[in-house]
């Protein structure tokens, strides 16, 4: 088949990247009465607080972090979207503070429409995201599928000592994010054909930046807690770590960083359908003590693809958490912090 003649592969998926994330209150339904098997005492962490990875002590010094995560594209070339996806799978590894050791390919591509050389592209752009975190794609598994699918199982070691997860966020702590927000805002823009080459650049370039500074950060004993923000947006992965934490955690909205032009494509229309399933999920857990417009509710639960950590940690640990950022290329900031109160999201 000719590249020709190909669709753009946007074109052949009913969402992309984690917008296409089945909304929290659906999921909690689906999986509501669901009968559980018994849980071994070395499974550190399982499904209990919807935490990034499943985590299974081998010894006193190493537990196996195993994850998948998996998506339609996000954007049409197709290397770009095989770095995005592999880079969000792996990125779960990080936010549980273990370092990743190899990966597996699930692939699903409808053969009839894209060519063999754009599905290999794809998976071109998988195996160069795990090339860049130091690891091998060691198998995995394909179908034919009619939307092209494609991710990682990912495998990772850490030692339990340093385990991080999403629900150990302490009154007093603030909450430091690692990437700005609006690529699920970029994505939406660029399905229209609304994202110019400066954007898709800014887009490209936070989805494909591997969150690595998640293992030294884990090291600190300062960091009580750490998750990434992907396809529930800010709001429902702060509001997942306040519930597990059983605290209030409070963001500054003013404080929250945005990728350049994000308000103005969301102020456009350029808004993903799963921003407005996530709200509808999860609203009524959020509370407001300042004016928010469409917009900002918008940016607030804007699925991200391959987003930043969200990290709660001791205030004075603060400085050396930014430091550590910074040392990894990312320009965090500071958003928010965590009280005492009911497990609610207040945005200030």
């Amino acid at each position: 088949m000719s590249a020709s003649v190909e669709p753009r592969l946007t074109s052949l998926a009913h969402g992309g990247g984690c917008g296409c994330k089945i909304a929290p209150g659906v999921l909690q339904e689906i999986l509501r009465g669901r009968v559980q098997l018994p849980v071994p005492p070395e499974l550190l962490v399982g499904i209990e607080t919807s935490d990034d990875a499943a985590v299974y002590r081998l010894n006193d010094h190493q537990a196996v972090v195993a994850t998948t995560d998996f998506f339609m594209p996000v954007v049409d070339d197709p290397h770009d979207f095989g770095r995005i996806a592999a880079t969000n799978a792996i990125s779960d590894i990080y936010a549980m503070g273990g370092t990743p050791i190899f990966a597996l390919a699930l692939v699903g591509m409808p053969v009839n429409v894209l060519s063999t050389a754009t599905i290999g592209s794809i998976l071109d752009g998988g195996a160069a995201a795990c090339r860049a975190a130091g690891i091998p794609i060691a198998g995995g598994h394909t179908i034919d599928s009619v939307e092209p699918i494609y991710g990682l199982v990912a495998i990772g070691l850490v030692d339990p000592a340093h385990l991080k997860r999403n629900s150990g966020a302490e009154p007093g702590d603030v909450l430091i994010l690692g990437k700005p927000l609006g690529v699920g805002i970029f994505s939406a823009a660029l399905k229209k054909g609304a994202l110019d080459d400066a954007g898709y650049a800014t887009m490209i370039d936070s989805t494909t930046r591997l969150n690595t500074p998640g293992p030294d950060l884990a090291r600190l004993p300062g960091v009580h807690a750490m998750t990434d923000v992907t396809g529930f947006g800010l709001a429902g992965h702060a509001l997942e770590m306040a519930r597990g934490s059983n605290c209030q955690v409070r963001i500054d909205w003013s404080a929250v960083p945005l990728l350049d032009g994000a308000r103005g494509l969301a102020g456009a229309g350029h808004v993903t359908g799963a921003s407005g399933r996530n709200w509808a999920s999860y609203g009524q857990d959020v509370v407001f003590s300042r004016e928010m417009d469409a917009i900002d509710k918008a940016l607030l639960c804007d699925p991200q693809t391959s987003g930043g950590l969200l990290i709660a940690c001791a205030r004075s640990c603060a400085p050396e958490v930014l430091e550590i950022f910074r040392r990894h290329g990312f320009e965090a900031a500071i958003v928010g912090e965590a009280t005492d109160g009911a497990a609610k999201l207040v945005v200030a």
